[in-house]
């Protein structure tokens, strides 16, 4: 599963851009036998972050029959849901999660409060992990989010 980040008019950002070639990487590797895209609108006419995911892949290589896109969900928490029904719905209770290192944490809880499983897979050339300020402001912003979450608020 690869968390959505923006797209730019149909193209992924550089931060969606790495995640997705890290998924790319673990399809070719044989650890997935289905890859699902993730994320919404974003206020996008036009796109959706899990359809250009989608595009992506399927460009580089991916059998299209492999590749799955959830394009309902805006937010991290709408996208697990989404996914654990879509999971549950093939008899599947774990996946490998594909996302920035700071996202992850969140992402293993969330999951498992739905009864999935998760193998967290950072993406190592992120942009944002390798600026240690961008890494320092997303994984401050994780915690305010995911204690939201813990404590009842959506997210």
């Amino acid at each position: 599963m690869v968390f959505g980040a923006a797209e730019y008019n149909g193209i992924p950002s550089p931060v969606f851009r790495a995640r997705l070639d890290h998924a790319f990487e673990l399809e070719e590797r044989g650890l997935a036998g289905i890859v699902l895209t993730t994320g919404g609108r974003g206020g996008d006419p036009h796109f959706t972050e899990a359809g250009v995911g989608r595009d992506y892949l399927i460009q580089r290589g991916v059998a299209e029959v492999k590749v799955i896109s959830e394009s309902q969900s805006e937010t991290t928490l709408a996208s697990i849901r989404a996914v654990t029904r879509l999971l549950k719905e093939r008899g599947a209770y774990s996946c490998i999660a594909v996302s920035d290192g700071f996202h992850l944490f969140r992402i293993k809880q969330m999951f498992a409060a739905e009864g999935i499983t998760v193998y967290a897979s950072p993406t190592p050339d992120s942009p944002i992990e390798s600026e240690p300020y961008l890494r320092t402001l997303h994984s401050l912003r994780e915690m305010i989010v995911t204690t939201c979450w813990r404590l009842g608020y959506s997210g």
